[in-house]
């Protein structure tokens, strides 16, 4: 990796310098793993780039102009956009309430724009990142501990969360909560508040399950500590896939081989159950191998986030990886049966435009952090840009 400094006060560097200080071994990583995705795809369509394939490589390739694009953007400029952009997603949470697009199960998550389809909270994930990266970045040492200026950044997390569930999103809540939690105790939460949300959590969990929870929602719950009570109904996507990842062995069934997804046992296979189809054709080696590209992604993640100067660029780069991981890792263990089905897809490597647009975005801003590591970037609104 490229750490060579060079003058962090300049807001005029010539793009073509900020190009040269792109890490370009994170992009080699992160195409590596879309190729995996690409390949995925075109299985899952039988041997067919259409009708999956196709779009996914053409959305990877405007979201690698993006990446650049926003990695040459200076640091200061993101962190004068953080409140207008969580603002922004905020409207079109609120916007889906009211005018979104009804999808399975009765979900309304979505907005349709012609012939466009958007999914506010996918931009959230981002979006929640950057405001909290600049609220936090602007507290002293200690006062994200003291309870006035402590509820803020719980409200800016609770707001979106709230009316994620309402779509309902439950797999998209969790992910911000969490996102959002381990953003503020990064910045140097007390383990006080972290006991005390603990014991709050375990009171609350009855209330959610009680007036939250929506009826399918508990059946997942309930079908994921007994599959087999519903292996033809509610436990089916468990179980297939299940059969999916034991039937792949070490080596797999080879590249468009898998039976389950060949012949359509496997639901969501292009979608929330790609990594399944994944371990079926290739096995544990295929897996092992793309979830140690995901190390490394994360790795790097970690590594740009220690070099940053600014403590806007640590949290911002922080939060960029922990939503990566937590892409993961929630996908990962739902396929496995690990947790109940809460539909997040695996970054990268399953079917989707706002998804993907949004994780090569938060790359970028990665990117960024990396690129302007050196920048100086005040506590305050006032000489930000």
């Amino acid at each position: 990796m490229n750490t060579r400094p060079y003058d962090s006060t300049t807001r005029t560097m010539p793009v073509m310098q900020k190009l040269a200080e792109v890490n370009w071994n994170l992009v080699i990583l992160i195409t590596l793993i879309a190729c995996a995705g690409f390949a995925a795809l075109y299985s899952a369509a039988g041997g067919s780039r259409s009708p999956w394939a196709d779009r996914q490589m053409f959305r990877f390739a405007v979201g690698l102009v993006i990446l650049l694009g926003v990695a040459c953007v200076n640091l200061r400029v993101w962190m004068a956009l953080a409140f207008p952009a969580y603002i922004v997603s905020l409207l079109l949470l609120v916007a889906v309430e009211v005018a979104g697009r009804v999808g399975g199960l009765g979900a309304q998550r979505w907005l349709e724009f012609g012939p466009l389809a958007l999914q506010p909270s996918e931009l959230m994930k981002v979006a929640l990142v950057l405001a909290l990266a600049r609220f936090l970045h602007g507290l002293k040492p200690g006062e994200v501990s003291q309870p006035l200026k402590l509820a803020i950044p719980l409200t800016m997390i609770a707001v979106p969360v709230l009316l994620v569930l309402i779509q309902p999103n439950l797999g998209t809540a969790a992910l911000l909560a969490m996102c959002g939690a381990l953003m503020v105790f990064l910045a140097g939460l007390s383990w006080r508040w972290i006991v005390a949300a603990v014991v709050s959590i375990c009171i609350a969990v009855p209330a959610a399950w009680q007036f939250v929870l929506h009826d399918y929602q508990k059946q997942r719950v309930m079908t994921f500590f007994d599959p087999n009570s519903d292996a033809l109904g509610a436990g089916w996507n468990t179980a297939q896939a299940k059969i999916a990842l034991g039937s792949g062995g070490v080596a797999g069934k080879g590249f468009l081989h898998g039976t389950q997804s060949q012949l359509s046992f496997l639901p969501e296979k292009e979608t929330d159950f790609i990594f399944t189809m994944i371990g079926e054709e290739f096995g544990f080696f295929g897996t092992l191998a793309l979830l140690g590209l995901f190390a490394m992604v994360i790795y790097y993640g970690v590594q740009v986030a220690v070099l940053s100067r600014s403590q806007f660029g640590r949290l911002l780069a922080m939060g960029i990886t922990v939503n990566f991981f937590l892409y993961i890792m929630i996908n990962g263990m739902m396929v496995m049966g690990l947790i109940p089905v809460v539909g997040i897809p695996m970054p990268l490597i399953s079917y989707g435009g706002t998804a993907m647009m949004t994780v090569m975005f938060g790359f970028g801003l990665l990117m960024s952090v990396h690129v302007h590591r050196q920048v100086d970037v005040p506590r305050h609104s006032s000489g930000i840009i």
